[in-house]
């Protein structure tokens, strides 16, 4: 047993993840390397290609890296934990005219809880993948996740829901470089190939980036039930015809197929009528908005009008706002108008490069005048 311990390590087969691997293995813990399946694509519907995490090339590059440097590796199949969870809420989310987060819900909710499972299965005193970002424990004992040092890699944000319990035995060694050390440290361990290896944004599940498509997979029917409804302005009148209320999402401006001679925008969402309403740029505009779900990291709790940088989107630079606790989650009031406030997004609370904590944005209150 290694005087450090015995850490599960989630490896896609990605460079970040390997990475994570052998550098916790050099630093003299003992390592099991996990990929987990997640994903069947036959399940997306026909033509769908393997690609991104959940390939056999993804499979056998993680294996052949826990091979050569002689620790262990095992595949996890949770397909079923995965769909019966992210898939049915990603297709709920969008049917109740919201815009889901799935990795957010894949991270709290089946990812961690499941690697914890077969980590105590194992024997394993830690859990470790290859995000980007930083777990510290405050002095009041309380583990919260913190900014990476690369910025444009940090991924604090989807990390937002991860509970005390899968903290406390996380660790994130990735957190205090940057990408471009990452890379040649690839190069290092004698993988020039995962150094060039190309990065996926796409959503894991929909590998082609075309959730219209996978929710008419998933939804029986679906252009048909939908099709027809009416795009309108803020004051009700009706602008003309769209496609169907979940094939928008707030803050789209593209793909409209309606023109005005001048940009315009979804600015709001309503399944129960099927209309979608759109406007300038300004309508986007928010002062407040109320969240729920909400998980506390740095602090259990908040007093009201407590101080945070909030985020909306993973992209989001922030904006500085005044917490406010409600009788069902939080009142968030901005400083400035925040723009684009998009009902399933995730709404992340800082202080300075500290998680807070998170919750899921239920409504954005009301249009700015």
């Amino acid at each position: 047993m290694s005087r450090k311990g015995k850490v599960m390590v989630a490896m896609s087969g990605g460079i970040d993840s390997t990475v994570t691997a052998l550098m916790l293995n050099d630093l003299g813990y003992e390592v099991v390397g996990i990929t987990m399946k997640t994903w069947d694509y036959a399940s997306a519907g026909p033509g769908k290609k393997e690609t991104g995490c959940c390939n056999l090339d993804s499979f056998n590059d993680a294996r052949m890296a826990a091979v050569q440097h002689g620790f262990p590796h095992f595949i996890l199949d949770i397909r079923e934990e995965f769909g019966d969870f992210v898939i049915e809420n990603f297709v709920e989310e969008y049917m109740a005219g919201r815009t889901p987060n799935p990795c957010v819900m894949c991270n709290t909710h089946i990812k961690w809880r499941a690697l914890l499972k077969r980590a105590d299965a194992l024997n394993c005193d830690f859990i470790a993948t290859g995000h980007y970002a930083k777990i510290h424990q405050h002095n009041n004992g309380r583990y919260h996740i913190s900014k990476a040092v690369d910025e444009t890699k940090d991924q604090s944000y989807v990390l937002w829901g991860l509970q005390q319990d899968l903290l406390s035995r996380t660790l994130l060694p990735l957190g205090p470089y940057r990408k471009t050390e990452i890379r040649q440290m690839a190069l290092d361990y004698g993988y020039p190939e995962l150094a060039k290896k190309s990065e996926s944004y796409e959503i894991c599940f929909v590998p082609d980036n075309d959730y219209r498509g996978f929710l008419k997979h998933k939804v029986a029917n679906l252009e048909e039930k939908v099709s027809g409804g009416n795009f309108i302005d803020k004051t009700g009148k009706i602008l003309g015809k769209h496609k169907g209320y979940p094939f928008y999402t707030i803050g789209q401006r593209k793909g409209l197929d309606i023109t005005f001679g001048k940009p315009v925008y979804v600015t709001g969402i309503e399944p129960d009528t099927n209309t979608v309403t759109l406007g300038d740029e300004e309508d986007l505009n928010r002062q407040e908005m109320s969240v729920t779900k909400l998980n506390w990291m740095k602090y259990d709790g908040i007093s009201d009008g407590m101080e945070a940088v909030t985020k909306i989107r993973y992209k989001d630079r922030g904006t500085l706002s005044n917490l406010y606790t409600t009788e069902n989650g939080i009142l968030v009031k901005f400083y400035e108008d925040a723009k684009g406030v998009a009902p399933g997004q995730s709404a992340v609370f800082y202080e300075g490069d500290d998680v807070i904590g998170g919750g899921v944005i239920q409504r954005p209150i009301p249009f700015v005048n």
